[in-house]
């Protein structure tokens, strides 16, 4: 069997031995995902929706570009009342206002004539014959040339992602395409033969629900997965036949179970075999802390990462968000993703060992509460939670103690 190149040399920061803290498995992830990150390419506006802005955005002229009207009136010049001499709708290039006592209509959106000295709302005017009497407010009623920006300005650092708003900007500053970091592809491998691919748990067998749902918090989390799986036999030449196949497709691969060292479990000496490196091999973290992150490389020398999320479905969410978050964020050109904080509204039962990641919900005054059905094994509290609490070793877990948040899909907070 032809196997994937290994890597000579460890990118940095190097890979540990032994179990990684909580926040030490994740700066390994994102500084392994930047050390790879993907390649700089320049899309048209309407592809960036959704990638990552892969250098400064500058302004390629003013905004606005003409001195702009802002309300339905009149441009007028001088003291009134104002003989109208003609129209500007938006688009037009108007002549200018040379004399006293003149106005042309105006149109929101038109540019204001050389000339005027202010504009009067069409709701404070009264047009007599070819006459318009009012007052105009103090308040100007126009933008100036470059009030919002002016050419070359610095509008946004690289690394932010490519918003709406931020495609509106972009579009209104000149821009017609942009450079920018595309998702990261994706492969999901859910190895188990205790799963069955539909219908209800029966027979000894459990149902499959890491694959109906790690290619959605992969697209959640900014990359591309491919087609939802079926299970795979736990056998090593499989793992290693659906690794390398894989790996020829995606920047990434979540396989999901087999991640201790037992007997039955395979995707350790599986990626041995493949001359895979390991970047986190075991986390100290609650549920999950079997995870591990794996480089290697693929055709022609692209580097690639295989995730292996504990077979449970919380603890392959724990790995999710603890190392695949991570990485995609730094492949992705991105800072490592941060956690809010907030207080806690109800007690949260001592923890042993390491860093615990509590599924919450914040209530209505903003206070994060434990969820019950939060087990290794159980989806019911996590699919209710806004968020991981992340209780920290010796943090405090009493009403009212602050503690980082990792938000999570459906947070609208």
């Amino acid at each position: 069997m032809s196997h994937l190149s290994s890597l000579a040399t460890a990118a940095d920061p190097r890979p540990v031995a032994g179990p990684s803290s909580w926040d030490q498995a994740r700066q390994l992830a994102h500084a392994a995902g930047q050390a790879a990150a993907m390649p700089v390419t320049r899309l048209p506006l309407a592809r960036c929706a959704g990638l990552t802005l892969a250098a400064p955005l500058a302004a390629q002229g003013n905004l606005p570009a003409f001195r702009t009207c802002c309300m339905d009136g009149w441009a007028v010049r001088g003291p009134g009342p104002w003989r109208v001499v003609g129209q500007v709708l938006a688009g037009a290039s108007p002549a200018a206002l040379t004399v006293d006592g003149t106005a042309v209509q105006v149109a929101t959106g038109a540019p204001v004539p050389t000339g005027a000295t202010a504009i009067l709302r069409a709701e404070d005017g009264v047009l007599v014959d070819d006459r318009v009497h009012g007052a105009p407010r103090t308040r100007p009623e126009w933008r100036e040339i470059g009030e919002e920006t002016r050419v070359g300005e610095l509008l946004l650092p690289a690394g932010v992602e490519v918003t709406p708003a931020v495609l509106g900007l972009a579009a209104a500053s000149g821009h017609d395409d942009l450079p920018v970091r595309p998702a990261p592809s994706a492969a999901v491998l859910v190895f188990g033969d205790e799963l069955l691919a539909a219908g209800p748990p029966a027979g000894g067998r459990i149902r499959d629900a890491l694959g109906p749902s790690v290619p959605a918090w992969l697209r959640w989390l900014g990359a591309r997965p491919d087609q939802p799986p079926q299970p795979l036999p736990d056998t090593f030449d499989g793992h290693v036949a659906a690794l390398e196949g894989a790996l020829t497709r995606a920047d990434l691969v979540c396989a999901t179970g087999g991640t201790m060292r037992g007997p039955a479990d395979q995707l350790r000496p599986a990626l041995l075999e493949l001359g895979a490196e390991l970047v986190v091999d075991c986390v100290a973290v609650r549920p999950g802390h079997p995870m591990l992150l794996a480089r290697l490389l693929g055709p022609a020398g692209m580097v690639r990462f295989v995730a292996g999320l504990p077979g449970n479905p919380q603890a392959a969410v724990a790995a999710l968000v603890t190392l695949v978050a991570p990485l995609l964020a730094g492949l992705r050109g991105r800072p490592l993703p941060a956690a809010r904080r907030a207080a806690l509204g109800a007690p949260v039962p001592g923890r042993l060992g390491g860093t615990a990641l509590l599924p919450v919900r914040y209530d209505e005054d903003g206070l994060v509460r434990p969820l019950p059905h939060t087990g290794p094994a159980m989806l019911r509290g996590l699919a209710e939670a806004d968020g991981y609490a992340v209780l920290r070793p010796g943090a405090g877990t009493d009403i009212g103690d602050t503690v980082p948040v990792l938000p999570l899909p459906g947070d609208g907070r």
